[in-house]
């Protein structure tokens, strides 16, 4: 596994953030990392997803992990409590057994596409757990697809991550609320 350096997203890592979503083709369509945030997608157009996720830097309320390799942002990990990032995937399913909140959640992780398979999803997750501790800790949630058992996935990218990923880290399934996503907890 490559070395990497963690830092968090704010105004002074913010150009090297947008660097990577524009080489990557504004990530997922012009994504900008937005869909977990309370204002969602806008699917019109990519300058309005770019526009609210600067937005949110220069507010201060955004919580994301860059993952850099030298001077190149390669990946990240977004993450943030429940009222930061309310839009998760199959959220029906998701409230229906629902027990406790988490105190944090974990949204999306991207790792540039050179980068893929050299662990800058396994830093990023890392470097946001220890920035959770740094805050007080508490309960984490991911909601990352399940890989063992499944097809492969033409041109698909687990823009939540792979379960097994964070069963390494530590987390444990607490329900099913999808055919391959499931609710991963643990305590940091």
């Amino acid at each position: 596994m490559d070395t990497y350096v963690v830092r968090p997203l704010d105004r002074d890592t913010w150009p090297d953030f947008a660097r990577l979503v524009e080489a990557n083709n504004g990530v997922w369509g012009g994504c900008w990392c937005m869909g977990f945030h309370p204002e969602g997608l806008d699917r019109e157009t990519e300058g309005a997803n770019r526009a609210a996720k600067q937005a949110h830097v220069e507010a201060g309320t955004v919580h994301q992990i860059l993952v850099y390799d030298g001077d190149d942002c390669v990946g990240w990990c977004q993450y943030g409590a429940p009222a930061e990032l309310p839009n998760i995937q199959n959220r029906k399913a998701y409230e229906k057994e629902l027990v406790e909140l988490p105190d944090w959640r974990i949204g999306c992780i991207f790792t540039g596409s050179r980068q893929r398979g050299h662990g800058v999803a396994r830093a990023a997750v890392t470097g946001a757990l220890e920035a959770i501790r740094g805050a007080g800790g508490g309960l984490v949630e991911a909601y990352p697809e399940q890989v063992e058992g499944r097809p492969p996935q033409r041109g698909a990218y687990f823009h939540t991550g792979p379960e097994n990923l964070f069963e390494e880290l530590g987390f444990v399934r607490d329900r099913q609320i999808a055919k391959w996503r499931w609710v991963l907890r643990l305590r940091v």
